[in-house]
């Protein structure tokens, strides 16, 4: 029995998505099979993804593709990053400067809300001022006014003070601005002798009684003194150094 001569027939599947020919034509075909394009959705922007990356993936090495979104935390401003509140120190300058409580200024904030920059700024221009640009010896200055704070602190501690040794250290930078302040007035007043010494002791009263009215709380009650004197005595040291160490 011979098999039905005539073209080969085409075998169409059901679903329509392929056509399939017998083998005999086989010869005759030639073309080539176009990759798909994978396409990514970043932020809702479609970016065609080349050969290479699709085969990253596909191998399962697509971490290596991964991009790190920024952390805004990474572009804060510089004195962001360092802390450093220029209103802030402007507020308790003006707090230093002008203790009187009836002029209504917060001055607990300067010794409730302690920053290092500030007072180390303050120090800093002290020791430029009063120096007359030695700066070899500006870590002198630097040093006094670390451990003298820290003397006044274990002080105030002992006598049952609450307070902690960055605000003693906050109050006693700060405290240096009249000390400052009183420097232009004697180069003034150099030649008479008896108004530059009381402009000094003026400018010490001040410093002093800036720092103390802040450190020297009614926790200490009859104890007062014992903390006031020393206070006075660390800002003395401090004007001595005008004409340098």
């Amino acid at each position: 029995m011979q098999p039905p001569s005539g073209p080969p027939q085409l075998y169409s599947p059901t679903n329509g998505d392929f056509t399939f020919v017998s083998s005999a034509d086989a010869e005759d075909l030639s073309g080539s099979i176009a990759s798909p394009d994978v396409k990514l959705n970043l932020g809702g922007d479609f970016i065609k993804e080349s050969t290479a990356t699709t085969f990253l993936r596909q191998r399962g090495y697509g971490w290596l593709l991964e991009v790190e979104d920024d952390d805004p935390e990474d572009n804060k401003p510089l004195l962001e990053e360092l802390d450093i509140d220029l209103k802030d120190i402007y507020y308790k300058i003006r707090c230093v400067l002008m203790p009187m409580p009836s002029l209504g200024f917060n001055r607990q904030v300067v010794r409730d809300n302690p920053d290092f920059w500030g007072p180390l700024a303050v120090v800093l221009f002290f020791s430029m001022i009063s120096l007359y640009g030695q700066f070899r010896v500006v870590s002198w200055i630097i040093t006094i006014w670390i451990f003298g704070s820290l003397t006044i602190f274990l002080l105030a501690r002992v006598l049952g003070g609450e307070v902690a040794y960055g605000q003693v250290l906050g109050v006693i930078g700060y405290s240096l601005l009249p000390l400052i302040v009183v420097a232009p007035l004697r180069l003034v007043v150099g030649s008479f002798d008896i108004v530059s010494r009381l402009i000094k002791l003026f400018g010490v009263f001040w410093a002093a009684y800036s720092a103390a009215s802040l450190l020297v709380g009614e926790e200490f009650k009859t104890k007062k003194p014992l903390l006031i004197y020393p206070i006075f005595l660390l800002y003395i040291y401090f004007l001595s150094l005008y004409t340098g160490v």
